[in-house]
């Protein structure tokens, strides 16, 4: 849910469901990639296991924040922090990662909550074991001067996603 000091709510269905936890079994799988605005930003939401398909993800100039909600354990921290990375290299976007924290199902989960920038760069790490707010401030202007200098987007191959 992104709801709005408005009251604006709008949603996205996780596409990727995780199988190896069984959400296959208990979920339906989303159907629309949603890209939402607010205050001027262009923003994807993700849920968790999308991070591991990048297509889902992928860029056409479309969004310029995607924002990736999840229940990431401490034990795939590494595979976490380079994805996170790699989305926001490929998709010439930042990246705002929230994750989980404490103990759930004998399962840890360490945080490592982020905020990375288009060229990679970690703005904002909370590698925090407990809850906690932070903020970050985007550059919206670097972004777009550094996708004018460098449109890696114009290069991409022309495909479909065919959803079922």
């Amino acid at each position: 849910m992104f709801v709005t000091p408005d009251k604006q709510v709008r949603y996205y269905d996780k596409r990727h469901l995780f199988s190896p936890g069984q959400e296959d079994l208990h979920y339906t799988q989303g159907k629309q990639r949603t890209v939402l605005t607010y205050k001027g930003v262009r923003i994807l939401p993700q849920i968790c296991y999308d991070l591991r398909f990048p297509v889902w993800s992928r860029n056409g100039s479309d969004y310029d924040l995607a924002i990736y909600v999840a229940n990431w354990p401490t034990v795939r921290k590494d595979v976490w922090d380079v994805l996170l990375k790699a989305r926001a290299i490929e998709n010439q976007c930042y990246v705002c990662a929230v994750n989980r924290v404490g103990e759930g199902g004998g399962i840890h989960y360490s945080g490592a909550s982020q905020v990375i920038d288009f060229k990679g760069r970690v703005l904002l790490n909370m590698n925090h074991k407990f809850n906690s707010i932070a903020y970050c401030r985007l550059d919206m202007l670097s972004l777009v001067s550094f996708r004018k200098k460098f449109p890696t987007y114009s290069d991409a191959d022309d495909f479909t996603l065919f959803l079922d």
